[in-house]
């Protein structure tokens, strides 16, 4: 397995607009070689036979069921609100238009 030099960590940090000092780029090649090496290790067990998960334990709905209820109160709602009026949130204009 190839190791991940430290030019090539500068070239992705230079197209991504990362400015690295030599420390960094030392330490990063490090730490981005022990990913490449375990993304490795993972495609090596991942076989055709072996299914795909998203999730290693499975999930069910954790949502309540969709039932409609009423509406709150008009001034409940507004109670909240920093500016209301005749019923409505009140927010500063900003366009030009009335």
């Amino acid at each position: 397995m190839s190791t991940l030099s430290r030019d090539e960590v500068a070239r992705v940090a230079a197209l991504a607009r990362i400015d690295l000092n030599p420390e960094e780029l030392d330490r990063l090649a490090g730490e981005l070689d022990v990913i490449v090496g375990a993304v490795a290790r993972v495609s090596e067990v991942a076989t055709p036979d072996v299914p795909a998960t998203s999730h290693p334990l499975p999930l069910t709905n954790v949502f309540r069921a969709d039932v409609p209820e009423p509406a709150l109160p008009v001034a409940d709602v507004l109670a909240g609100a920093p500016a209301a009026e005749q019923g409505k949130f009140l927010v500063p204009q900003i366009l030009e238009e009335d």
